[in-house]
């Protein structure tokens, strides 16, 4: 049982817990040195090291940088989810968002996410020539879940220049509620019960329903109604996409998929609360083999591999991803522009999405050290 915090509501601690949700730092931890954990090794308020920070903070100063006077991020695949990517960012470094040095960029970020939101389907879009998908969709909607009940958004459209649109004056909680009944109306009418890129698809992929998923496990964990159903039969899908090797299919049958869907596989069970699954350990078991090497050669994308990767392995077996995080830190100091961010890079595995993107989910990955989003919980 979590110790709720006897701070004031509004107050901007980190170590607030929200109602029925998970966010619990570690308050023992963080105040009295003790080790909280659900397994070895995961101590809360271990100092982060050096070279993480130094990253993680070059990269939070590109994403500053580049952020666009709307409070969206405008390069490469623009849309809300690619916002609340940079959003998780800024939230995951550990200052606090109603009274730190990111309290602005977050609160027109959050107003860039909300404001376009379609009323009366929930839909999370962009109306300001970004990209409409599902993946942009389940990404915004696990950023607002990690907002929710951290961000004090009682004056949050109140602020000089707030935009207009369909969204606008709606709180966090209520643009939450709104997207989850997004992503369950969207399961019932897909004969999968998962989702691919459009909210009325009829046929589904991994990638796209693991986006979708975690930001419904996301808003679960905050205390936003999901239904079992909808979770149950999306779990049951990714059990049929799971190879008997523990190799997960990327769509239209179980095996042969890339190391970043297996990933996402291993992770959504684990969130979810389906370690119990003998596909749960299968998945999980051929991700350790694929990364014994600290930094394996990847598929395309890697950037996309890695921010589900380290989450997966942490997740699973902290073991393992202790020895796989010392070499992604190795490689991301590598890999990281004197500008800060992540972009263009044709390392192995080659493939990017553009400046924003690659920089959110390379930081991401690293956030996994620092354990303040609720979603990296153990």
């Amino acid at each position: 049982m979590h110790r709720p915090c006897s701070r004031p509501p509004g107050c901007g601690s980190l170590r607030c817990l929200r109602a029925g949700g998970s966010l619990a730092l570690a308050w023992v931890a963080l105040v009295a040195g003790s080790a909280v954990a659900e397994g070895p090794l995961v101590r809360y308020g271990d100092p982060v090291p050096r070279d993480v920070r130094e990253i993680y903070d070059a990269g939070v100063r590109y994403l500053l940088k580049t952020q666009d006077v709307s409070g969206g991020w405008k390069d490469g695949q623009a849309g809300p989810g690619v916002t609340g990517m940079a959003v998780m960012v800024l939230l995951a470094s550990g200052e606090d968002p109603n009274f730190g040095p990111y309290r602005v960029p977050i609160r027109k970020a959050l107003r860039s996410m909300i404001v376009d939101q379609d009323p009366n389907t929930g839909f999370l879009v962009s109306g300001r020539g970004g990209q409409d998908s599902m993946y942009q969709h389940g990404f915004a909607m696990l950023a607002l879940a990690e907002a929710y009940g951290t961000v004090d958004d009682r004056t949050l459209w109140d602020e000089p220049g707030s935009p207009k649109g369909p969204g606008a004056g709606r709180s966090i909680g209520q643009a939450l509620e709104l997207a989850v009944r997004c992503a369950v109306t969207s399961a019932k009418k897909n004969p999968l019960g998962a989702w691919r890129y459009s909210p009325d698809a009829r046929d589904a992929d991994t990638s796209v329903s693991g986006a979708v998923m975690m930001g419904l496990l996301g808003a679960r964990n905050a205390g936003i109604e999901v239904p079992d159903e909808t979770i149950d039969r999306a779990i049951k899908y990714y059990v049929s996409m799971t190879g008997s090797n523990g190799q997960v299919g990327y769509s239209g049958g179980a095996g042969g998929g890339s190391d970043a869907v297996t990933s996402i596989t291993v992770l959504v069970y684990a969130i979810a609360r389906q370690k119990e699954l003998p596909q749960y350990q299968q998945a999980l078991t051929h991700l350790k083999g694929r990364s014994r090497d600290p930094q394996p050669a990847m598929e395309g994308y890697p950037t996309y591999t890695r921010y589900y990767r380290a989450q997966a392995l942490f997740q699973g077996d902290v073991d393992a991803w202790t020895k796989w995080n010392d070499g992604l830190v190795q490689e991301l100091k590598k890999l990281q522009g004197k500008d800060g961010g992540f972009s263009g890079f044709s390392g192995r595995g080659g493939g990017g999405f553009g400046g924003t993107v690659d920089t959110a989910l390379s930081l991401l990955s690293l956030a996994v050290n620092y354990k303040f989003l609720p979603i990296y919980e153990r």
